[in-house]
């Protein structure tokens, strides 16, 4: 479903591909943050996804005009999970709705792996 908002020009409609690719961009930006994560299920493998494909580590959902964000991503090793979690939410929370003039409703963020950034 697109999200969608109305003003006295018309309709506007913005695709969940789109607020996926600003979402992985904004959380990649944030610190402790290696990069998102697709999951291989067959073979049980997390890979780390390149700068071109950050849409792939995130699932958009849009119900009644709210934004709902499952993240997948990759920490840093040796930096605090929670304190990650807290700065990714709190960055793509404000980002997000000042871009898409949408509320977002929850931020699930799921942590595939650890890496150690060189």
């Amino acid at each position: 479903m697109k999200g969608r908002m109305n003003n006295q020009l018309g309709e506007i409609l913005i695709d969940t591909d789109v607020i996926a690719k600003y979402a992985g961009s904004v959380a990649v930006e944030c610190f402790g943050i290696v990069g998102m994560a697709t999951y291989n299920v067959k073979d049980g493998i997390v890979r780390l996804l390149k700068k071109d494909s950050l849409s792939h580590g995130i699932n958009v959902e849009i119900l009644n005009n709210k934004i709902k964000l499952d993240f997948h991503v990759i920490v840093a090793y040796g930096v605090s999970i929670s304190a990650v979690a807290d700065n990714l939410i709190s960055n793509v929370k404000y980002k997000v709705e000042e871009f898409t003039g949408m509320e977002i409703d929850k931020i699930n963020i799921f942590v595939e792996a650890v890496r150690v950034i060189d």
